[in-house]
Parts: C-alpha cells; structure tokens; sequence
C-alpha cells in the first residue's frame, strides 16, 4: 500500500558515526526507528532508502574543493583538513565520511522530490537536518548541509518561495547563510542565545541581506526557557512570517536539543512541549502550503530518554497517526534499551503529569511584558522583521 507520508530509514544510517565518546551517537537513530516500529507508526509510511549523493548534487550546497577535502579524509581519516573542519573535536574524521554524510544528503533531496512532485504530503528525515555545515567547510557535528541541498533542489526545480523553521537549540547558521540574500527562502531559528551557546550567531537585528531585506527572523531565547514561553515564542513570529510569505513547501528543523535533560544546551522544554511544537508546525503546512511538509533531524544528545521519543511524535504526527503522550512505552522496546545501554528507558510517550496537560500558552495578542527575558528577545524580533513583511510588531 502506498502512504502519503515518506520517512527517511535504513540501518546503514547508523555510519555516520564519530565514534563512541562524541555526543552524536548514532544509536539515537536505531532507537528512534525501533521506537516508531514498536507503536506502529512505521506501518502508516512509505519507508525511503536512499543511495549517495552525487558530487554534482552536493555542489549545489558545497565548494568541490571541500567536497574532494571530504573524499580525502573519508578514505584516509588521518588527511583531514582542520582548516576545513575536519578532523577536530566536533567533526572528526572517520572512514565512509564522505558516503555516510552523502547518503543523508540523498535522503532529504528525495523526500523534497516526493513532497514537490505529489508522489508525498510529508517528508521526515530525522537522520538529517545538519543545519551547521558551511559551503566551504563541516561545523557542530555536521559535514554536508542536507537542508541547504534540499531547499536548492526546490527551488531549482520550479519552487519560487520555501519557509524553513529551525527550532534546534543552536541557531540555523549555515542554511541562514546559504540563503541570506536569497528572497525566495524565509529562514527563522528560534535558539538559545549565541551569548551562551554555539555557534554564538543569530541576532534579532539580522534580518537578511540588501536583496532580501525580511528573509531572516532570529530569536534569541534566554537560557532557561520553558514550556510555556518556548512555544509563545514560537507562535508569536512563526506563524505570522510564515502566512506573510505564502511558501510553496514548508521545511522544518526539528533539533530536540532543546530538552531539559540535554547535556549541550541550557533550555528546559519537555517532550511534551515538543511534540506539540511539531504539531503545530503540521498544521501550519497544511493552511499555508497545501501540506507540503518537509520535517527533518537535527541536534539532540540524550540519547534514550528525549530523541527517540520526541522523533517519534515527529514522524507519528507526519504519519497522520499521532500518539498520545500518555501512551505506554513497549516493554519491548525498554527491555531492548536495558540490554544495549544498562539503563531503562522512559516509561511513557511525554514528561508532563497528566494535571499540567495541556501547556497553557499565553497568545501574543493577549499583550507582552517589557521586563520579561523571553517577551524582550521576541519583541525585538517582531520589530526586526514584521514591519518588512507589513505585519505590526506589537499587535498581529
């Protein structure tokens, strides 16, 4: 049976791999497809198994030069180029770099092509969303920019306007620099401050370049955020900037390293909030772009307790099937985490206690609060960028 959702997987994922102290730990791959397989949501899509992107293909987003330092590196780890981000802390270098980090090129680019061609409502490829790596070099666990490759394969194939939300705990640089002057792409990160937080980027003030003055929104979320002010952030730019641009298709970055458990960041949202965020974001693409949803990966380092689960509402909600955050974890799955790590796994599908469901978020148009961080880091924003859209900083 066909579905008319793509979800990007195949255990050959799990090469993209920088060995077995780095953060970036690619069992979260395996447990957030073994998870989704254990509730059933797998069932409901059409599993994508893409091959290796071609150089050509990885030239629209990446100098050829960096490609081959890639190539190089990828055969004989001991050539990696510092100079070009690899090789270092973030990005070591490991053998089948170049094929691994291709692959999920590949995948993206081909659930654009099923979104853009009708073949696919959505798109989710949660082993992507690399959103730091540069046109000449890898940065923040990320060598090839899937995202920026994507969103070029769109608009060279017809797309005149793409929307990319990035809700990662670390700004969207490198798909925000990719496309600053570019007026056909909105790109908005909502991110713990660059004060506090790699990569240290994404001002309110940056609002895109000369030709594309209003193509960027930046917020700069206070570290400490919780549920309730990350999600009135969000509501209160992305929706408005995204139904002001009018996209043709709607990507999206669903970085979970915005957990209160995460080990790299300084947020304190839960799976709930996140799973409601993804939500939202569905129901976005569908009034605003006919559905066309892409939803992809991104950042998240609690490997067991947040990834998995807050990857599989992505792809359950994608699926048109969502779970309920009150839904038991399998036992099956538990007992599988157990045996792999020596630890248990989450016994339920969200954080929250039942009496603080559902999040309570104050609407923007109920007013701000000047001496509040989160409203102050929002406003700013608002004033950046609404008024170049023609929308009201202060009222829509």
């Amino acid at each position: 049976m066909a579905h008319r959702t793509s979800v990007v997987w195949d255990d050959v994922f799990t090469a993209y791999d920088f060995g077995p102290d780095h953060p970036m730990n690619p069992v979260r791959l395996d447990l957030t497809t073994r998870l989704a397989r254990a509730l059933g949501v797998l069932d409901h899509v059409d599993l994508v198994r893409p091959g290796v992107a071609s150089d050509e293909l990885l030239a629209t987003a990446h100098d050829p030069a960096y490609i081959e330092a890639v190539r190089a590196a990828s055969a004989d780890p001991a050539a990696a180029d510092p100079h070009r981000g690899l090789g270092t802390d973030d990005d070591p270098a490991f053998r089948g770099m170049h094929e691994a980090s291709a692959r999920i090129v590949q995948g993206t680019v081909e659930v654009c092509r099923r979104v853009w061609e009708g073949e696919a409502d959505h798109g989710v490829n949660y082993c992507g969303g690399l959103h730091h790596a540069m046109r000449s070099h890898a940065s923040g666990f990320c060598i090839y920019n899937d995202i920026v490759v994507g969103i070029q394969w769109l608009l060279d194939h017809g797309v005149e306007r793409v929307a990319y939300v990035d809700i990662d705990v670390h700004h969207g640089d490198g798909v925000e620099r990719a496309f600053w002057n570019d007026p056909r792409v909105l790109t908005i990160s909502l991110h713990e401050s660059g004060r506090h937080l790699f990569p240290g980027t994404g001002w309110p003030g940056d609002v895109g370049g000369p030709d594309a003055r209003g193509s960027v929104a930046d917020v700069a979320l206070p570290p400490g955020t919780t549920d309730a002010s990350w999600l009135r952030a969000i509501d209160a730019v992305v929706p408005p900037l995204v139904r002001a641009f009018a996209p043709q298709v709607l990507v999206t970055q669903h970085g979970c390293d915005t957990h209160l458990e995460d080990p790299l960041a300084h947020l304190a949202i839960t799976v709930d909030a996140q799973r409601r965020a993804h939500d939202e974001l569905h129901t976005l693409a569908h009034e605003v772009c006919d559905g066309r949803w892409v939803a992809l990966g991104g950042g998240g380092y609690e490997l067991v307790d947040v990834v998995p689960r807050s990857w599989t509402h992505l792809t359950a909600i994608a699926a048109h099937v969502p779970v309920d955050v009150r839904t038991p974890v399998p036992e099956d799955w538990r007992s599988h985490v157990q045996e792999l790590l020596g630890r248990p796994g989450p016994r339920r599908m969200g954080d929250l206690p039942e009496d603080r469901l559902p999040i309570w978020v104050q609407p923007w148009t109920m007013g701000h609060n000047p001496d509040h961080p989160l409203d102050r880091s929002v406003f700013a924003t608002r004033q950046a960028v609404f008024p170049l859209h023609g929308l009201d900083p202060w009222f829509e």
